[in-house]
């Protein structure tokens, strides 16, 4: 398993949430979710799934934490959920039908539940264990060591310990009913400072 082995889809929402990811993620945010989406494809080899909408993981990959971001920080709503609007908006833009938007939004918000049923959503499913490997490092081992290093010097973590923890910090105490209070209740500050992976 070797970084070239997965591209990103070269269609018009894959395109464009790319940009805006560029746009408005820090280099750290960014890294970030660009490894999420490699995470989430590498363990779809991994465990042989074929099943799987390419371009609709890679959407909702770039775009899982464009919520956290001051300029789509919604008022009300969890930044998962901010960031699956988001996501609509810029999907119905490249044209996708209604209920694949939704999909994007339920790929989006399910990134955050503690499990996610393959069978229901397997995009989902991808997107919660690769969000779980890059943040809290639940399954960092799973992966081959030497993948893990290439992915890690393309796209270092840089200071996303510090970013991601406060700003999930921040979403908890203004938006305690979200599922940023229970992370941060679950000690996400510090599961991100020892990562594995930071010692890479």
């Amino acid at each position: 398993m070797h970084l070239t082995d997965f591209t990103p889809p070269q269609t018009s929402a894959p395109r464009s949430a790319f940009e805006l990811a560029i746009a408005y993620h820090s280099p750290a945010l960014l890294n970030h979710v660009v490894r999420s989406w490699l995470w989430a494809e590498a363990f779809a080899a991994k465990e042989g799934r074929t099943d799987l909408d390419h371009e609709l993981l890679y959407v909702s990959a770039v775009l899982h934490d464009i919520g956290i971001v001051p300029a789509y920080d919604n008022v009300a709503l969890s930044y998962e959920e901010a960031g699956g609007h988001v996501a609509v908006a810029l999907t119905a833009g490249a044209g996708w039908a209604a209920d694949r938007r939704q999909r994007a939004l339920e790929v989006i918000v399910r990134h955050n539940w503690t499990s996610v049923d393959p069978a229901m959503d397997v995009e989902g499913y991808l997107l919660e264990i690769a969000t779980g490997i890059d943040i809290s490092g639940s399954r960092a081992d799973t992966l081959p060591e030497e993948f893990v290093r290439e992915v890690l010097t393309a796209y270092p973590r840089l200071t996303l310990a510090e970013e991601f923890g406060d700003g999930v910090q921040d979403q908890a105490a203004r938006k305690p009913t979200t599922s940023a209070h229970r992370l941060v209740e679950n000690g996400i500050a510090d599961k991100l400072r020892h990562h594995p992976h930071e010692e890479f």
